[in-house]
């Protein structure tokens, strides 16, 4: 059986350390301008959330825990936080097909757990296209859950260029367990 709570609570402040204005989120946010004019830091209160850099969950994404982030440029080289999006407490399996090519062709693997390099483990030199299944997921452009990230939830993602991740490579990916 498997299971998805949003259990979230994030403040946002205009200026680094929390200082200016802030705003409470418990839930996705596609635009935050209509509650802060830019947004340099935050306070996870419970819960995990991606972060993008752009309005309507687009740009670079940075994936946040509990904790505090006092200087988002710093910490993630970002600049601002546009939106926001609440990644709900998964309980069970997890379940993602890769394939080495868009639309689901080339090569594929089947992975129900944390996959460091799939050029050591599958011998694949590149995944363009996904079918997650089952939980929560983020990919990494380098091997070792390093570089730039994207959040995965369940769906089938045919093309990642057409997500406007043109030009990346995937080569590692984590599950987001309940270490929220």
């Amino acid at each position: 059986m498997s299971t998805s709570m949003n259990m979230g609570r994030v403040v946002f402040y205009e200026d680094r350390n929390f200082q200016g204005r802030s705003y409470e989120c418990s839930s996705d946010c596609a635009d935050m301008s209509s509650y802060l004019s830019r947004c340099h830091s935050c306070r996870v209160q419970s819960g995990c959330f991606m972060v993008y850099d752009r309005n309507n969950y687009m740009g670079n994404q940075y994936f946040m825990r509990r904790g505090e982030y006092s200087d988002f440029q710093s910490m993630m080289g970002m600049t601002d936080i546009r939106s926001c999006r609440t990644i709900p407490m998964h309980r069970g399996s997890y379940r993602m097909r890769i394939y080495e090519r868009d639309n689901f062709g080339g090569q594929m693997h089947e992975m129900m757990d944390d996959c460091d390099s799939i050029m050591d483990r599958y011998r694949m030199s590149d995944c363009q296209s996904c079918n997650v299944m089952d939980g929560h997921w983020l990919m990494y452009e380098q091997p070792h859950f390093r570089g730039r990230m994207i959040y995965m939830r369940p769906g089938e993602y045919r093309n990642f260029r057409d997500m406007g991740m043109s030009g990346m490579r995937f080569m590692s990916m984590r599950r987001i367990t309940d270490m929220c």
